[in-house]
């Protein structure tokens, strides 16, 4: 219970700051600042040793370098979970399964309903499939103790399944040309990672260093360079035996290390490098486009009517029970909070449009005036709810 009450004090401390790192990044670039903010975003980084050579912008160091970081941990959150936590049996992931499912098919349906017979904007379907569990958890703090922690526990259980879901979208959907040889040197880091956890390898460090060398080469395949944090993160085991003979675990330890420099420094810092839309050059005729209606529909209507409806339905059936001590209202107010995509919606719109300029940054405007509406229903509903005790 320890470990769930810091992850969503984290969590919610994290969804505050993101707040506060957009609006800032909608400063900037909103006003006579925004040169200077663009040139910021486009800061050549360049490392180079012997023949491998790596140069990228800021932006993209951050998209592709610290949010492998951010799957990582991701990864070590899903594993822990199905190992011993939340997901570990069917009858705890049986209502936030269902509801996940709703929250991934039910969006993507939407904007595809909208988007079907264009091939470019197609792509984006993905886009309003997620959920951000810090802003969603940063509005549940504000509510303190009128949202039972058994909600805010099926909230964070799907929210993971979700990121598990996004996971297996970005490998499937979201991979370009192929680079025989650099997949062949990233399998042989996996077998390396997998023998050292087979062999009962404790040393943190050694699981890091063929875990630079696996990203290093995913990045160079054409597979999306974070999917190896999560491999990574899959090979870490929960227990191992350190050299003073004691049982501990590498797992936890790093999950508990990396918490805070993911909430409050890599995420915000995603959030500030890309949810700077410049918004003077938009028009309402623009964001009624397809691809901003499809976005917006799919994360304020869709998410909603996708996760309490699936709720509902396993519920109906006694596949699942409502959680302790919640009623009707307050499930349908967290279904609502769902509809808050921001961090990985924005991550997905970086990959499947790969030019920002494609739709004049309407699809980015989308996820954040549909995560904006998403949280102040959500937070409403929930504030005068009637709660259960």
């Amino acid at each position: 219970m320890k470990i769930i009450k810091e992850f969503i004090e984290n969590e919610s401390a994290s969804g505050i700051l993101l707040i506060f790192a957009t609006i800032l990044a909608l400063l900037l670039s909103n006003s006579f600042l925004s040169a200077y903010y663009d040139s910021f975003l486009h800061i050549p980084v360049e490392i180079r040793v012997g023949p491998l050579h790596l140069d990228k912008s800021l932006y993209h160091w951050v998209n592709d370098g610290l949010m492998a970081v951010f799957f990582l941990l991701i990864g070590l959150e899903v594993k822990r979970e199905i190992l011993e936590g939340h997901l570990s049996s069917l009858s705890q992931i049986a209502l936030p399964g269902f509801a996940a499912i709703g929250g991934m098919v039910v969006p993507a349906a939407v904007y595809l309903y909208f988007n079907i017979n264009d091939p470019v904007a197609v792509s984006g379907w993905a886009i309003p499939t997620a959920t951000d569990i810090a802003f969603a958890l940063g509005i549940l703090s504000l509510l303190g103790n009128r949202v039972p922690m058994s909600l805010k526990i099926f909230l964070m259980a799907l929210a993971i399944i979700d990121d598990l879901g996004a996971i297996v979208i970005i490998a499937l959907f979201y991979t370009t040309e192929l680079s025989t040889l650099s997949i062949g040197v990233a399998m042989g880091a996996l077998l390396g990672l997998m023998a050292l956890n087979y062999f009962g390898v404790a040393k943190k460090a050694a699981y890091f260093i063929l875990g630079i060398v696996l990203w290093i080469s995913v990045l160079k395949s054409g597979v999306h360079a974070t999917l190896a944090g999560v491999a990574l993160a899959f090979t870490i085991p929960l227990n191992a035996k350190g050299e003073d003979g004691e049982m501990f675990s590498p797992l936890k330890e790093i999950e508990h290390g990396l918490h805070f420099w993911v909430a409050f420094f890599i995420l915000p810092l995603f959030a500030f490098v890309n949810a700077g839309v410049n918004v003077t050059n938009i028009s309402l005729d623009q964001m009624s486009g397809s691809v901003p209606l499809g976005i917006m529909l799919g994360l304020f209507v869709g998410k909603q009517l996708g996760v309490f409806g699936f709720s509902a339905i396993a519920i109906k059936l006694k596949w699942a029970k409502l959680p302790e001590d919640s009623n009707w209202q307050q499930l349908y107010g967290v279904s609502v909070l769902t509809g808050i995509g921001f961090t990985m919606s924005l991550f997905i719109v970086s990959l499947a449009f790969v030019d920002d300029t494609l739709f004049n940054y309407t699809d980015k405007l989308a996820i954040l005036i549909a995560s904006v509406l998403s949280g102040v229903l959500g937070y409403l509903l929930l504030k005068f709810a009637k709660t259960s005790n």
